[in-house]
């Protein structure tokens, strides 16, 4: 069963406000979540990335966060 409004229909600001809720709860439902929880939870969490991307495919990437950028520090 699939829980949540489709992220397809969400307004920026809810997938901002969704994504955001999720990854405050990530730690918490990986720790005491029963296994179907963390199963939703993850589920949602891609749904959710998955929208983001298909929204913003040229999205700004740090290069700080890049194998190079990393080597740098």
């Amino acid at each position: 069963m699939t829980m949540g409004v489709d992220p397809s229909a969400l307004s920026e600001s809810d997938l901002f406000r969704e994504l955001g809720h999720l990854y405050e709860t990530r730690m918490d439902a990986l720790r005491h979540a029963s296994d179907d929880a963390l199963a939703e939870h993850t589920d949602r969490t891609a749904r959710l990335e998955a929208e983001y991307l298909r929204r913003y495919p040229d999205r700004e990437i740090d290069p700080a966060r890049l194998r190079e950028g990393a080597r740098a520090r």
